[in-house]
């Protein structure tokens, strides 16, 4: 369970050309770590497409963005390709980050039950503590959410 004002779970993790990305490699910057349900799908776009249309902003403050999803290296590729993208996106096909963070769970829908990601927003602070926890992400006015707390 992630605590705010506790330090963030370490993570390396592969992005969408395979290269290993690690929360150590940005120490002394904030980072916005936002897990999504799946790439191509209409919430999610719509997200990362927010993100993208704000990473000016996000750079301004040298915030690092990165989206977070079990979906494989490949197809964050080709999300990245179709959206023209400018940040990584992590794959976490094991899941084990996901569920370092807590964001891997049972969820229901028409009344069958899955487990799948929960769109959370992580905000980590430039010591490498947890700022902010956004859970359960209405993607609507998120990104201004998320500058108001940097």
């Amino acid at each position: 369970m992630l605590v705010e004002g506790k330090k963030a779970p370490a993570f390396k993790l592969p992005n969408q050309d395979g290269k290993s990305i690690q929360l150590k490699d940005f120490a002394g910057q904030p980072v916005v770590l936002y897990f999504y349900p799946k790439d191509m799908t209409s919430g999610c776009t719509q997200e990362a497409c927010d993100f993208r249309d704000n990473i000016a902003q996000f750079n301004k403050l040298k915030v690092k963005v990165l989206g977070v999803s079990a979906d494989s290296v490949l197809r964050h590729k080709k999300f990245i390709e179709k959206y023209d993208l400018n940040f990584d996106l992590l794959s976490d096909e094991s899941k084990e980050m996901l569920e370092k963070y807590g964001v891997w769970k049972e969820k229901s829908m028409y009344g069958r039950k899955y487990f799948g990601i929960e769109r959370t927003t992580v905000i980590i602070d430039a010591d490498g503590k947890i700022k902010k926890i956004f859970p359960k992400v209405k993607v609507t006015g998120h990104i201004e959410e998320i500058k108001k707390c940097l």
